[in-house]
């Protein structure tokens, strides 16, 4: 019984969990990080704030715990469909730029691209909170250059002799839609920047079949 009781509450405090950081990652979006309260979030999500207190003990801990939440939805909702739907080479770069465009367009955050707008945030500010946004972005710009390498690997990009520099061009046009569709109210820039991408990789012999997929997918569709 005292092990079902246990269970029990362990249960209970991991859905609450979600819930928290659930509301926390879509606060963090458009208020920063640094918006998060305790009080706020424990209004938001029906819980105490003793509650809220005794599952992340600290606001700090309530950051990197955010931070970890928000990556986990972001592998989820870029990476995953694009590994499902694409063969490794260029055609998972297509994918995964075309994944990511979707992500930032549907509003997965309601802020847009939680890495974008914490990236801004805590670009000058050291420490911990810092670090873990960088290791997350990191993270991501990696998988994008590796996908680029087997690319380069397999002679599908025969232009290009720099995987990190086709990764930070297609990480700043994708930031850039993302900042200016929100600034805008307009899905506009995305289209913009998988027109840029489209030229850019074609601009690098590839092949026109595969760089056609390089699309927005509407989030009305």
């Amino acid at each position: 019984m005292a092990q079902e009781q246990l269970d029990g509450r362990r249960a209970r405090g991991d859905e609450s969990r979600r819930v928290i950081l659930a509301h926390a990652i879509d606060t963090a979006s458009v208020d920063g990080l640094e918006g998060l309260t305790i009080g706020r979030l424990a209004d938001a999500a029906g819980h105490s704030k003793s509650g809220v207190a005794t599952l992340f003990g600290s606001k700090q801990q309530l950051q990197l715990a955010t931070v970890a939440a928000a990556r986990e939805v972001f592998i989820e909702r870029v990476i995953v469909p694009a590994r499902e739907r694409s063969e490794r080479g260029l055609a998972r770069v297509c994918a995964l730029i075309s994944s990511w465009l979707d992500y930032s367009d549907e509003r997965v955050f309601r802020g847009g691209c939680f890495f974008a707008a914490t990236s801004v945030e805590y670009d000058a500010r050291p420490g911990p909170i810092r670090d873990a946004v960088v290791a997350a972005s990191s993270d991501w710009e990696d998988y994008l250059a590796l996908s680029i390498e087997r690319a380069m690997a397999a002679g599908e990009l025969p232009g290009l002799d720099d995987a990190r520099q086709l990764t930070f061009e297609i990480v700043s046009f994708l930031e850039a839609a993302n900042t200016r569709s929100l600034l805008y109210a307009s899905v506009e820039p995305y289209d913009r920047a998988a027109t840029a991408l489209r030229s850019r990789l074609l601009g690098l012999g590839a092949d026109p079949a595969l760089v056609a997929r390089v699309t927005r997918i509407p989030a009305t569709a």
